[in-house]
């Protein structure tokens, strides 16, 4: 009786990752990859982290609850990308695969970027000296560990010459996460309604900010759903009108909220000494008039993004309708 001998063979595909290798998918070896070293970096560095702070129970209250999310999230979401580049799932997973890693890189190190700042900040000072705030310096160290790692993977996969990434990758892209990062932070600020419900034009603001947040996080799931062409317009169009109407309306606001907040004719408090509830130091707690400071400082350096954004997107949509003639290629350089 004959014998049938049938071989099985393992196709593995590769893909650019920016970092200066071709990264191998649907395969173990993805992980001894540049880019796959690097998001074994990022995975270690948030379990250990978590690991450390969860063991001394080192983690209470707002500040604690927040650094711990952070930590579990980018933990889990990286997770998640190295099954799918290992077992090769790309074409599987429900979210575009050009936009959702880098979305998630970036979100991410802005997060460990903040956890790296407000943990220690406003909750490792306040602890006694000894085996616990031995644990949580060496936390914030790989907290700060991580966020390098993630910012080091954005930034090479932005300024990495040839490579072709979806929109989430570009300029547009990032100053879209950074902008409703910022909006998150300022939301945290602006939880206490008396910061706002006294005057008018301060509820105009919290309103603004929120209208804002929700049309750039619009724009950002479009983008990893493959549904940008669901728009009624063009979608660099809608980028350029939301890019516009958000710099015209964040200037008022960054004129509104330091005006009715810091000045004592519109009922401001400029100093902040006058603040009773900033004479007390406590780990569970930001004062009124920090909260009303960081909420300006915030709404500004959003006012910047949306800067960047209006003058990258309302480039963009010049070339498109007014491309450049031959001769004016460079050619040469490509």
């Amino acid at each position: 009786m004959p014998v049938t001998v049938t071989q099985t063979t393992i196709t593995t595909t590769s893909s650019s990752s920016g970092l200066g290798s071709p990264t191998i998918v649907g395969s173990p070896r993805a992980l001894t990859q540049p880019l796959g070293l690097l998001h074994l970096l990022q995975l270690l560095s948030t379990c250990i982290v978590f690991s450390l702070v969860a063991s001394m129970g080192i983690w209470e209250g707002p500040v604690g609850n927040w650094s711990m999310f952070t930590w579990c999230f980018c933990f889990s979401m990286m997770l998640i990308i190295l099954i799918v580049e290992v077992f090769g799932l790309q074409f599987r997973f429900p979210l575009s695969w050009r936009n959702f890693p880098i979305t998630f890189t970036c979100y991410a190190a802005l997060l460990c970027l903040s956890t790296s700042i407000i943990y220690p900040t406003t909750y490792v000072q306040f602890l006694a000296h000894g085996y616990a705030w031995d644990h949580a310096i060496a936390a914030t160290s790989l907290s700060c560990i991580a966020f390098l790692a993630y910012a080091f993977e954005v930034t090479w996969t932005w300024v990495w010459p040839g490579k072709i990434t979806g929109y989430m990758a570009t300029v547009p892209g990032l100053l879209k996460v950074l902008e409703t990062f910022m909006a998150c932070i300022i939301f945290t600020f602006i939880s206490d309604p008396s910061l706002y419900q006294h005057q008018t034009v301060l509820e105009w603001c919290v309103a603004m900010y929120a209208i804002y947040f929700i049309l750039a996080s619009v724009a950002i799931l479009l983008n990893l759903g493959d549904c940008t062409n669901a728009l009624p317009i063009p979608f660099p169009s809608f980028l350029s009108g939301l890019a516009l109407l958000s710099v015209i309306l964040y200037s008022t606001a960054l004129v509104i909220w330091p005006l009715y907040q810091f000045n004592e004719l519109y009922g401001g408090q400029p100093r902040r000494s006058k603040d009773v509830s900033c004479g007390r130091s406590h780990v569970y707690y930001i004062c009124t008039w920090d909260r009303r400071l960081a909420i300006a400082i915030l709404t500004a350096i959003n006012l910047l993004a949306y800067l960047a954004d209006l003058v990258y997107s309302t480039r963009l949509v010049f070339v498109k309708v007014f491309p450049l003639p031959p001769s004016l290629h460079f050619s040469g350089l490509s």
